[in-house]
């Protein structure tokens, strides 16, 4: 598959989902709300982004992803922003399924994937300072965003339930 060059130093074009809501929990990203990608491989762990200083909660550790397009699925957002910023072949993705944040006004949903291979991940656009693999018990030893940190626990073991290989490794 020929892939698409992205200029890891230029940010993207901001469409109508990218802005910031407001409501009563806080400030986000995505007028229809946002998709993470949290990819995970049984030799490799799990693809975290390290976040550019400039971005919310720049320096810390998350997930590829970003802010949904109006009639996107979570899943379809999940895995066009990880490509978008990381160079996650779609096609080497398998979906296990999704957490749901719902806060009312705004949603942030985590897609739970399986990689079918280990892939070198390569910045796509200017979010990132550095994208890798990280075993599955260094994650928490990470800087982590404030959202990854306060759902890793229960990600990890959704993981293992969804997936035989992956129980088998963090069991």
């Amino acid at each position: 598959m020929t892939r698409a060059h992205h200029d890891p130093s230029a940010r993207r074009p901001h469409g109508p989902e990218d802005v910031w809501v407001d409501g009563p929990q806080g400030r986000y990203w995505g007028r229809f709300g946002a998709a993470g990608l949290l990819v995970a491989h049984p030799d490799a762990g799990v693809l975290l982004q390290l976040r550019v200083g400039w971005s919310h909660f720049g320096g810390t550790w998350g997930l590829p992803g970003g802010a949904r397009k109006q009639g996107e699925s979570a899943e379809q957002a999940a895995i066009r922003e990880a490509d978008e910023e990381a160079s996650v072949p779609p096609d080497a993705v398998t979906v296990l399924g999704t957490r749901v944040l719902d806060l009312g006004y705004w949603t942030y949903t985590t897609v739970l994937a399986r990689a079918s291979h280990v892939f070198e991940p390569r910045a796509g656009d200017a979010e990132s300072v550095e994208l890798r693999w990280v075993a599955f018990d260094d994650v928490a030893g990470l800087p982590l965003h404030p959202g990854v940190e306060a759902s890793w626990p229960g990600l990890r073991d959704e993981l293992g339930a969804l997936d035989e290989d992956l129980r088998d490794v963090l069991s």
